[in-house]
């Protein structure tokens, strides 16, 4: 089975085409700029990597230059789309109505719909790109995997916020979760790797990167996340500032005269390692910043760590105990100095680091040291092959 993976942004649309009898990549590729100047597609399959520009303004109109790539008699992978036996798409937010993932109907497309005010970048575009496809690939069918689905196990303990619960029943404020196509992913990886019980295991699962989430995980069901109605809520992130003080958002638009949308962007996309550091959002220059003694990348990458310890410790209780802890995402893959002293900070807890084992990269690993209380893991995410089998398994039935 054949199951095109799509995951549409404002201005982009990404693409991998998956064969699912063992789970290879056949191609993928990225078009980029929709709408834009400088619209340019990316395509990689057979060991050859293609780059052309496109004159395209829209995402159904990036579709037609991809199937062409993808049925070419010298780069191609398929000979006809009708090989295609199904569409899974990345959906940011799905609200309390969905919980699973879903073939897509009108309903489903309604339902999108509605949690756009809570995924106003995302949602509109991901919905865009469902609807592409049913022009693109008529009756070929489509499957929403949403980014907030794997969390919906939280007990209410965990996802209310301590507001007049009229704001949660009228308007669905609560905490949601994101990333939880990775840490779905991850955990069930790692459990495989580990050969641990996936019902019983206890996981705190880090998603390290430009974005960052903590998920603590017991027999495969979320017990707390750090994200929350939005995807800035928790970590120092690259841009956006993570948790903060409500009264925050107020005193500004009262000192600094800021409207609701210059404190949104100021704590999305202006805050974070950028705004602390004054200079980059980027871990790597963070830390070779720090390295050569620059004081507020130091105190951005402090600021990181300490908060995420903060984290750690708390779900390390909640769960009663880990067998694991994992690192994923672009800085949790790569960064083994961030890795190094995250472990070194957990000391505490029993568990010890293997130096040598950490200097890998974007590796399954384990570096903790074989005394240690529990494992210390390094595990590549793989979002799309999730949304992958699990638009295979619901077409499947």
């Amino acid at each position: 089975m054949k199951v095109l993976v799509i995951n549409c942004g404002s201005s982009s649309l990404k693409f991998t085409l998956f064969d699912m009898a063992d789970k290879s990549v056949l191609c993928k590729g990225l078009v980029e700029r929709i709408g834009m100047d400088g619209t340019k597609l990316t395509y990689q399959a057979k060991g050859q990597k293609i780059e052309e520009p496109l004159n395209i303004s829209a995402h159904n109109e990036a579709l037609a230059p991809i199937c062409a790539k993808m049925t070419d008699a010298t780069v191609g992978v398929i000979k006809d789309l009708s090989e295609i036996k199904a569409i899974g798409h990345r959906v940011l937010h799905g609200g309390m109505e969905f919980t699973q993932p879903i073939k897509v109907d009108e309903a489903v497309k309604a339902g999108i719909r509605k949690c756009f005010p809570l995924g106003p970048l995302h949602n509109p575009a991901n919905l865009g790109g469902i609807e592409a496809c049913e022009e693109n690939f008529p009756g070929i069918p489509n499957v929403a995997v949403f980014d907030t689905a794997f969390h919906m196990t939280m007990g209410p303990e965990a996802y209310l916020y301590a507001i007049p619960q009229e704001y949660y029943k009228k308007h669905g404020v609560r905490k949601y979760g994101f990333h939880g196509t990775s840490h779905k992913y991850v955990y069930g990886r790692v459990c495989e790797f580990l050969g641990l019980d996936a019902s019983k295991a206890r996981v705190i699962s880090c998603h390290l990167g430009n974005g960052s989430s903590l998920c603590a995980v017991k027999g495969g069901k979320v017990v707390d996340t750090t994200m929350g109605l939005t995807p800035l809520a928790g970590l120092v992130m690259g841009t956006r500032s993570g948790d903060i003080d409500a009264a925050v958002v107020t005193f500004l638009q009262q000192q600094e005269n800021m409207t609701p949308a210059q404190v949104d962007t100021l704590l999305n996309k202006k805050s974070g390692f950028l705004g602390v550091s004054g200079k980059s959002s980027d871990m790597r220059d963070i830390c070779s910043l720090r390295a050569a003694g620059d004081k507020d990348a130091t105190i951005a990458y402090d600021m990181f760590l300490h908060r995420l310890v903060h984290y750690i410790g708390g779900y390390y209780l909640l769960l009663g105990g880990v067998d694991a802890i994992l690192f994923t995402g672009g800085i949790g893959e790569n960064s083994y100095e961030t890795r190094a002293d995250i472990v070194a900070a957990l000391a505490p807890l029993g568990v010890k680091l293997d130096a040598e084992a950490n200097k890998s990269r974007g590796q399954e690993v384990v570096i903790s040291t074989a005394d240690s209380a529990f494992k210390a893991v390094v595990m590549p995410t793989n979002e799309e092959l999730m949304i992958a089998m699990e638009t295979a398994r619901i077409v499947e039935g």
